[in-house]
């Protein structure tokens, strides 16, 4: 068994840490101190399938990181030592590119750089060839380079080998952007926060690339989430291909069982005012495989038109990230005449980084979950539209 963390953006640990439950990667009565709010993330054990697993599925993950060794190290001596005893034939090739990511807090190793060239050093010792040291842009394409992140803090060193590649929000799906995209994980994290059952309709009227509605239809079709990529595990030495067959093939059957030919899909309806965002949203929803169960329809606020009892979720437009030297005041008072007078009883849940923006609504809403948009703070509120509105 290995222990594994996922980690997770501000803010998501705890739908994260309901998906591992849902996945059986952590057994339903743990106690919640697995979970630390400040940590970024959520640790777990499991075996071999249990990294595959948590790749393909975890749609509130960022990265899952494998804990290669624990230990004292506060001299370099100590640092090399332990390094060298790490199984690294298991995880690289000899001549490798890797990149080596170092934090050091209150450690007598504290110069970042040098202990990364220790590390670096000590691996091509253990495997009898230099690795090739090289840098990586999580928001670039995936240069065939393993992560390795080294964390000191206190004297005491973890070494982390990254199990995923490129950060688990690309999906894979989507190519082209509106403006101001959200990205997949946070799309995904709004739909668990606004508690969405799965199958009553589901509105995002400010849908840009379309990210919302996607995530929507793969969580409510139960499609896993990294369907459609690669993972760093994938170029390991001991990779097991049929293991992987073999879950993709589950996830398969599960689908076609709950979902038979997708009869009843849930009623998603994704609309935008600018048809260049449309097109985009239309486009990446086919390379998800699910445009078929989502409705695109360019039109404005004013426009929207409920089908039945069921959620908005959205992400409007606020100031730091679009229209920065505009009043958006008057879009979010707009936007809450509109769903107060035509949407009684349904659930909404929109993030913005302006609480008032929200009080603009005038819809009693629970604003407590805080989480982070392209490294802007920003508030989710949730609530119920009164059944009886006063406009």
């Amino acid at each position: 068994m290995f222990t594994l963390f996922a980690v997770s953006a501000p803010g998501l640990e705890q739908f994260t840490s309901f998906e591992l439950r849902k996945l059986g990667l952590i057994p339903a009565d743990t106690a919640s101190s697995l979970t630390d709010h400040n940590t970024g993330g959520v640790e777990f054990m499991g075996d071999t399938a249990a990294i595959y697993q948590a790749n393909l599925s975890l749609r509130t993950a960022s990265r899952v990181l494998l804990r290669l060794g624990n230990f004292h190290a506060a001299a370099f001596s100590e640092l090399k030592r332990h390094t060298l005893d790490l199984p690294w034939n298991l995880y690289l090739h000899p001549g490798q590119n890797i990149a080596v990511r170092v934090t050091c807090h209150k450690s007598r190793l504290y110069h970042s750089s040098a202990v990364a060239r220790e590390v670096i050093a000590a691996i091509g010792v253990a495997l009898g060839k230099s690795v090739i040291p090289t840098n990586l842009d999580d928001e670039q394409p995936d240069a065939g380079a393993q992560l390795i992140l080294v964390r000191l803090v206190n004297d005491h060193c973890t070494i982390s080998i990254d199990t995923s590649g490129q950060l688990l929000h690309r999906r894979g799906y989507r190519l082209a952007t509106a403006k101001a995209p959200l990205r997949e994980t946070l799309a995904a994290g709004l739909l668990f926060a606004s508690l969405w059952d799965g199958i009553a309709p589901l509105m995002d009227p400010f849908c840009g690339s379309g990210t919302i509605a996607i995530e929507a239809a793969m969580l409510a079709n139960h499609i896993p989430a990294g369907i459609l990529r690669k993972f760093s595990f994938m170029d390991w030495p001991g990779y097991d291909n049929t293991l992987m067959a073999s879950l993709l093939a589950t996830h398969d059957e599960t689908t076609r069982i709950q979902h038979p030919s997708s009869a009843n899909p849930p009623m998603i309806f994704a609309s935008d005012r600018d048809p260049g965002a449309i097109r985009i949203a239309q486009s990446n929803a086919d390379r998800a495989g699910v445009a078929h169960l989502i409705e695109f329809v360019q039109r404005p606020i004013s426009a929207i038109e409920p089908s039945g009892q069921g959620w908005i979720v959205t992400n409007p437009p606020y100031g730091v990230r679009l229209s920065e030297n505009k009043d958006l005041r008057n879009l979010y008072a707009q936007f809450g005449n509109v769903i107060r007078s035509k949407f009684p009883g349904w659930h909404i849940t929109v993030m913005s980084s302006d609480i008032s923006l929200l009080h603009q609504l005038k819809i009693p809403l629970d604003t407590g979950l805080n989480l982070v948009n392209g490294g802007l703070k920003v508030r989710v509120g949730r609530g119920q539209v009164p059944t009886a509105a006063k406009n």
